[in-house]
């Protein structure tokens, strides 16, 4: 055939052309136009992805430990857990109030359990 590319029975092109259509080896067929976009895109995510994480330029991070330090160790009559500000004591209200009512139900059910119902 003149103006077609040739490939060996495993897909490999042996003609001279420049322009020669993609073969896949496995199946030995022609994918569409779409099938190939898409493959390209998967690969330049994958690179992109490759590259993101294993770039040189990393982000420099401050160090806050020193400021944590002197938050922390200061002596102003504050309990430690409520030191790091409004966010620990919004922490440590809601995990009192869980642990209340899980206490509390608990209770409910350790008594409900204690007293069955008769059958009548």
């Amino acid at each position: 055939m003149q103006g077609a590319a040739e490939f060996s029975e495993y897909g490999n092109y042996l003609g001279e052309e420049e322009e020669a259509e993609f073969r896949c080896p496995c199946a030995r067929i022609t994918p569409t136009d779409c099938s190939i976009k898409m493959f390209r895109h998967i690969i330049a995510v994958q690179q992109m992805a490759r590259r993101s994480i294993c770039s040189s330029a990393r982000r420099q991070v401050d160090n806050k430990v020193p400021q944590k330090q002197k938050i922390f160790q200061e002596d102003n009559g504050m309990p430690v857990h409520l030191k790091g500000g409004s966010t620990d004591a919004l922490l440590y209200r809601a995990t009192m109030a869980l642990t209340i009512l899980g206490v509390g139900y608990t209770l409910y059910e350790l008594g409900k359990a204690s007293f069955p119902r008769k059958k009548d």
